[in-house]
């Protein structure tokens, strides 16, 4: 569970003041000590974000936002925010009925305090449904560290993708595999999955190709389903350099 707490306690049990928590204002309402009510597990953001901003705050930011780079987007995940990241930040808070300004303030942060749990992974997704082949993630194109950080932006890119599509779940059937595991399944010798940053998706109640349709607006710039060979049974979703769509039963 998320640990919640008042830092207006904390302040007055370190003897620094006696201020009173405020409402959250509405984003751009500045993110500071007197006014942020809430910290998470996980992560959490001390200050407000806008275009311009830069540092590790930013970064975990984008990663919450990977997944609204717009159709045939895919936003950089690079610590910068820049124009792609306010309009991605435009478009997480239009999805959720925020004030939409790509400034990320309070409203914003404890919206995505909302959705991820105490790993980071977002709420309807879990590391463990990324990799059903080991306990590390280690064995494959990456080092372990960085299949399991590419898998982290991927269930985010999901979890966008699921709340654009009614918060219907959606099925995940495998992600990350060592050249091991990926030998045993007969697995192309570059498949993405060796950089956990692939997954196969189960058809659910949207359908391969509606899974496939809707992906182009989060994120993926690789999308395999019916219509390319081997993917006549599962929708396949990853990130690549460049963009590399095929789904030719689904219209893509």
């Amino acid at each position: 569970m998320r640990i919640r707490f008042l830092l207006p306690m904390l302040a007055l049990v370190a003897g620094l003041g006696t201020a009173v928590a405020t409402p959250a204002a509405a984003d751009p309402g500045p993110v500071t000590a007197g006014d942020v009510s809430a910290a998470d597990a996980c992560y959490s953001w001390g200050r407000t974000l806008s275009e311009g901003a830069s540092g590790e705050d930013v970064r975990q930011l984008q990663i919450r936002v990977a997944g609204y780079p717009g159709y045939g987007g895919v936003l950089a995940i690079d610590g910068q925010f820049g124009a792609g990241t306010k309009a991605a930040v435009t478009r997480f808070q239009q999805a959720y009925g925020l004030g939409a300004d790509g400034i990320a303030g309070s409203a914003t942060f404890t919206k995505i305090y909302a959705l991820q749990d105490d790993d980071c992974s977002p709420v309807n997704f879990t590391f463990a449904e990324l990799n059903r082949c080991n306990s590390d993630w280690s064995g494959g194109n990456v080092s372990g560290a960085t299949a399991k950080a590419n898998a982290l932006v991927s269930m985010w890119k999901l979890q966008a993708m699921r709340h654009a599509m009614g918060d219907r779940p959606i099925t995940v059937n495998g992600g990350f595999r060592s050249v091991a595991c990926n030998n045993a399944v007969g697995g192309a010798t570059n498949s993405r999955h060796l950089y956990g940053d692939a997954v196969d998706l189960g058809a659910g109640s949207q359908g391969f190709c509606g899974l496939a349709k809707q992906a182009r607006n989060h994120g993926f710039s690789e999308i395999l389903g019916p219509g390319y060979p081997g993917h006549s049974d599962h929708t396949h979703v990853a990130h690549r350099s460049s963009r590399f769509w095929s789904a030719s039963a689904c219209g893509i």
